[in-house]
């Protein structure tokens, strides 16, 4: 696995253990020679891990529209800086980049973004591994809304499987270079 997309908060959120193990992501990225794709900011939780690789001399590729955010914002010392025209081309980007994903607590936009890279591997349109840090169990809502998707007929079981999750960030690492993309149950019900 050479690079790994995080997707996270532009906020650090009310907890000091999210700054933490953001940081603590970001050291064991670059430990393990993995570079990180993300959103460019300089701040949030998406700047803590950003910053961490950055000193542990591992390399940063930050993606941001132009003009869509303010000056400020954007991390000065990436490895890489791509600047694209707006949000869908931000995440394609992103996607394209990398080899597999890892949600922080966040809000909206990490939310968007995570729910898309699991409806893209639900269609098949990738096999990357993707996992959440499920720092303070900030994701056990989530995964629950999965698991009554399931138990409601709108999903499948096996679509649980397309999702790690880990309270560690070297654990989820671990599981990610160890993933094996699930067979997956046809989709649609009504299609027999």
């Amino acid at each position: 696995m050479k690079r790994i997309c995080v997707y996270s908060g532009s906020n650090l959120g009310g907890r000091e253990e999210y700054k933490k193990i953001a940081k603590l992501l970001g050291r064991e990225m670059a430990k393990n020679n993995i570079e990180l794709v993300y959103g460019g900011s300089r701040i949030g939780l998406m700047g803590e891990v950003a910053n961490e690789v950055l000193s542990n001399n591992g390399k940063v590729i930050g993606v941001m529209p132009k003009g869509l955010f303010s000056g400020e914002m954007v991390h000065k010392n990436l490895t890489k800086l791509i600047e694209v025209k707006d949000m869908h081309e931000r995440k394609k980007t992103m996607a394209e980049l990398s080899d597999g994903f890892i949600a922080l607590p966040g809000g909206l936009g990490t939310f968007e973004e995570l729910f898309e890279v699991l409806s893209w591997a639900q269609l098949g349109i990738h096999e990357k591994p993707i996992g959440v840090l499920n720092i303070e169990g900030f994701f056990n809502d989530f995964i629950n809304i999965l698991k009554t998707a399931c138990s409601e007929g709108f999903m499948k079981e096996s679509n649980m499987k397309l999702l790690l999750s880990a309270n560690e960030p070297l654990i989820l690492i671990e599981k990610m270079k160890n993933y094996v993309p699930p067979v997956m149950e046809k989709k649609w019900n009504q299609l027999g």
